[in-house]
């Protein structure tokens, strides 16, 4: 199967990867572009979503509750946090654009009965990982210590010539505390639009092993194995994680032949 999804140029629509077309359980993504004015609606039906805004102003309606002028981004490339809406199962979306804007709609199996609920930029924790030309930094959109049935969403912008999501590691074993199994999107951006980033998603022993051209709007689906992605100098890279799975932790193993670089000299 080829985990590489192509984004499209122009439309609404951008990208969409279900359970049914990826094969897999939980994991749900899509993202979108509105025009000033425009308006995307869905329902949430039996799955629950967090829906970022990427970058624009819209305002968002669910379930007579309404959040106007929601977002502060030009870019999802500025050094800010995005503001997000956490929406249940059962729940009917209604967004419009103010100004142009782009949107990343995440979603996972509904569990449980909960309220739609804002998500601030305040309220989200943003950090840097890494080291030397492994830099990146990472903004914890809805992490695990959060409220949500099996979503997890995070999003990491790394320099050009940089490595991420590196030293490579996975989570596909249900082997808790030591590794959880997730499903995982990654929907990459890239700055200057034109460049591209490298990923691989492989396993211990190959049976799973591609090596992936990335350009903007594309997105990776990791169904399972170590997935590192690594950027070119010139270009500014862009990824929105989207995880989730049977328990909602994250916990990851890394490649060992590879674990080395972590210890200190």
């Amino acid at each position: 199967m080829n985990l590489l999804v192509k984004g499209k140029r122009s439309g609404q629509e951008i990208v969409r990867v279900t359970p049914e077309s990826a094969g897999w359980k939980h994991v749900g993504f899509s993202a979108h572009r509105l025009e000033c004015g425009e308006q995307l609606e869905f329902h949430s039906g039996e799955r629950e979503y967090c829906v970022v805004v990427l970058c624009g102003v819209v305002t968002m309606a669910v379930g007579g509750q309404v959040w106007r002028d929601v977002g502060r981004r030009a870019s999802v490339f500025d050094d800010m946090a995005p503001y997000a809406l956490y929406v249940p199962g059962g729940q009917g979306v209604n967004i419009v654009a103010s100004v142009d804007a782009e949107l990343a709609l995440c979603s996972a199996p509904a569990r449980t009965e909960r309220p739609a609920r804002l998500i601030e930029p305040a309220s989200m924790q943003r950090s840097v990982r890494g080291s030397g030309a492994n830099t990146r930094y990472v903004c914890d959109i809805l992490p695990q210590s959060e409220e949500a049935d099996g979503l997890l969403v995070v999003e990491v912008r790394t320099p050009g010539g940089h490595s991420s999501s590196y030293p490579p590691h996975k989570h596909d074993c249900d082997d808790l505390p030591g590794e959880s199994a997730l499903e995982e999107t990654y929907y990459h951006r890239l700055n200057p639009s034109q460049g591209f980033a490298f990923q691989r998603v492989y396993t211990d022993d190959r049976t799973l092993d591609q090596s992936m051209a990335v350009e903007n709007h594309d997105v990776v689906m990791v169904p399972r194995g170590y997935h590192p992605v690594v950027v070119p100098y010139g270009y500014e890279s862009y990824y929105l994680n989207v995880m989730a799975g049977e328990r909602r932790v994250w916990q990851f193993k890394n490649d060992p032949q590879h674990e080395w670089m972590l210890k200190p000299p």
